[in-house]
């Protein structure tokens, strides 16, 4: 396999944890008037409940494809999100559909803790992050498209008609993987799954202070983004009034987040991983901070929400792949144990922020902007923790 298609096959198997999420936003009403959900806030629970399986799942995936390998865990994790997407297009309940929304989260989780785990064990250092750049531009591209993409099946058929969109896609990208993606942790470099191992691999991680800082703010930040994707089509509908226009705005904004991962893919061998993400992170504070601000004073209209959620996107786009690289450069030898905590640390990090956020909406923006900014603050103090008080200095090797 070539460059070019590794990247392509590395974010199109990344691309289905973003692609179930966003592609269901224009879906919510529907959802919610097919099954009578009396409060709106509950049908966040569609989104945060795939984001709990998601977040679970990777617990067990990395040790997994540590013993047995990266190929039949991400094939089996590929084969329950296909599963799961069929039980979502007949479930006969707003609790059967949610519990495929777990599945479907938890097959993704295997996508993606496999896809981090395999760009390590091909690739290091700065080479990593550009490599994880490149896959993380077309990932990301996904989320612009996706709402636009709902709404178009919206537009010929039922909101089953999404999961029946889902479930082709995946085994569309099941079919890519098992003709062309090799596996690529050779019998030599497999661990033992006996407990004593697997705790060692999770001790040698969780005390690792550049792994898990870099891990808990990825997750501060991320619970913001969560925050905004939930909340998204009730304030673009809600209190702009967008209407059908919704996944057009909602795609502008997350255009951002593309540009980022090219910029950093083009950047980030010659300025490197903390100089970029430290700088990015300086910008979301700033955006933070002027939201809150604006809100505050009540003077936060739609062109600005849009300017400033574009530049939220941006700057999360500028840090998630160099965060993801700085956590996992000193852990080469357990990369998929590595990488399975440090998905699950930043997801569930990020589902209960966001969900915190999230039903706290009341009809205005100010809840968000709150927590956007506390959480912010809380990664900010996080990667100062780390890097003992010094930002944007040069690359040199891990801290222990």
């Amino acid at each position: 396999m070539g460059f070019p298609e590794f990247v392509i096959v590395i974010a199109s198997i990344m691309a289905l944890n973003p692609l179930a999420m966003d592609m269901m936003l224009p879906a919510l009403p529907n959802i919610g008037a097919a099954f009578k959900i009396p409060v709106e806030n509950h049908l966040q629970l569609v989104l945060s409940t795939f984001l709990i399986g998601f977040g679970a799942g990777q617990f067990v995936m990395g040790p997994l494809s540590d013993r047995f390998g990266r190929r039949p865990v991400l094939l089996g994790g590929m084969a329950v999100y296909a599963v799961a997407s069929v039980l979502a297009v007949v479930a006969p309940s707003f609790e059967t559909l949610l519990l495929a929304r777990a599945l479907q989260g938890l097959g993704t989780a295997a996508t993606r803790v496999i896809a981090t785990s395999i760009v390590r064990d091909c690739y290091v250092g700065r080479r990593m992050a550009s490599v994880m750049s490149l896959a993380m531009m077309i990932f990301i591209a996904v989320p612009v498209v996706a709402p636009s993409f709902g709404q178009a099946v919206l537009l010929v058929t039922a909101w089953r008609g999404i999961f029946v969109v889902l479930m082709l896609y995946g085994l569309l990208a099941l079919a890519w993987c098992v003709l062309r993606l090799p596996e690529t942790l050779p019998e030599s470099k497999r661990r033992s799954l006996a407990p004593s191992d697997v705790l060692s691999a999770f001790r040698q991680t969780l005390t690792h202070r550049q792994t898990v800082g870099y891990a808990t703010a990825a997750g501060s930040v991320i619970g913001a983004l969560f925050a905004y994707v939930f909340c998204a089509q009730q304030v673009f509908t809600g209190i702009y009034h967008l209407g059908q226009y919704f996944p057009l705005a909602f795609a502008a904004i997350a255009a951002g987040t593309a540009i980022a991962g090219f910029l950093n893919a083009r950047l980030v061998g010659r300025l490197g991983m903390r100089v970029i993400s430290h700088g990015a992170l300086t910008l979301y504070t700033a955006v933070a901070g002027v939201m809150l601000l604006t809100e505050s004073l009540g003077v936060l209209p739609l062109a600005l929400f849009m300017v400033l959620s574009a530049l939220m996107m941006f700057s999360f786009g500028m840090m998630v792949a160099n965060f993801t690289a700085l956590a996992m450069e000193p852990q080469g030898h357990i990369a998929g144990t590595a990488s399975s905590l440090y998905g699950s640390i930043t997801t569930l990090i990020g589902i209960v922020v966001g969900m915190a956020i999230g039903q706290s909406f009341d009809g205005t923006l100010l809840p968000f902007s709150i927590g956007f900014f506390l959480s912010t603050l809380a990664a900010l103090a996080i990667v100062l923790v780390v890097e003992k008080g010094r930002l944007f200095r040069p690359h040199h090797r891990p801290i222990s």
